[in-house]
């Protein structure tokens, strides 16, 4: 299954950070978020990922492409003809990663559409590049191929200054992100989506996710919700970076399990 991440917004509530680069570059642990999310993605076996770029992209392509040499040994001979030599291979050698323009402005719909023709699966993944779960991604898939409809979504428990998600038997009812909270459910992003969910998107920069096509994807009762009881954490301010940064450094970071 591919893995998409949304990777183009501007983190404007992380300025500190983002002012210099993108949102999920920004470093827990000495590796920027996008990375602990592939590498959880990877830790189940998905390591095909599609990234959704925008705001200071040339960031994520320069920070891949030279991943090779800055994480193994190798001899360089100076002669032009003569290759590098690579000594070893760290665990992401298996990573394919296809990175794509989707735009500065577009919203997260839009980017999306903007990915379909690099998809290889019916089913994929799709992600936020600014969060972090142990959320069970085999036991998630498996919940998506036995339902049928076209999309999952991860429904977790966090601060209430988030809007909410109303689930009744695992269907959504009602999906808005500004709303005061009943359940306690929001959107923890962890997606699984069917390709035919294109079909609500369009490559205009103005088509949303969130609000317009999911909730109409609700409307014809195609979105149902995976609940995850365990960790999960966002990362919008200084205060959750720095969080996110003392769990990997203390050895506490729920996600790592690689």
């Amino acid at each position: 299954m591919d893995v998409v991440i949304l990777c183009g917004g501007k983190g404007t509530r992380l300025s500190e950070e983002t002012s210099l680069r993108p949102k999920p570059m920004v470093e827990i642990g000495a590796k920027p978020i996008l990375w602990h999310i592939m590498k959880y993605y990877s830790s189940f076996g998905f390591n095909r990922f599609i990234l959704a770029l925008g705001y200071k992209q040339d960031y994520i392509k320069e920070y891949f492409y030279n991943y090779k040499t800055t994480n193994t040994d190798f001899t360089l001979n100076l002669s032009p003809e003569t290759p590098p030599i690579f000594h070893n291979s760290g665990n992401e050698s298996n990573w394919e990663i296809t990175f794509i323009d989707t735009g500065l402005e577009t919203l997260k719909g839009g980017r999306i559409k903007r990915i379909e023709k690099y998809l290889k699966s019916n089913n994929f993944h799709l992600t936020y590049g600014d969060g972090v779960s142990n959320i069970d991604l085999e036991k998630l898939v498996k919940f998506h191929n036995e339902h049928g409809k076209l999309a999952t979504v991860s429904a977790v428990r966090p601060p209430s200054r988030f809007g909410e998600m109303i689930i009744d038997n695992d269907d959504v009812k009602n999906f808005d992100e500004k709303s005061q909270m009943h359940t306690g459910y929001i959107n923890g992003g962890f997606f699984v989506l069917n390709k035919k969910i294109m079909k609500y998107l369009t490559e205009n920069e103005n088509c949303d996710f969130e609000f317009g096509p999911l909730q109409e994807i609700v409307k014809n009762k195609q979105l149902k919700a995976y609940k995850h009881t365990g960790f999960w954490q966002c990362m919008d301010n200084v205060r959750e970076r720095d969080f996110l940064d003392k769990l990997t450094k203390q050895g506490k970071a729920p996600w790592i399990i690689w």
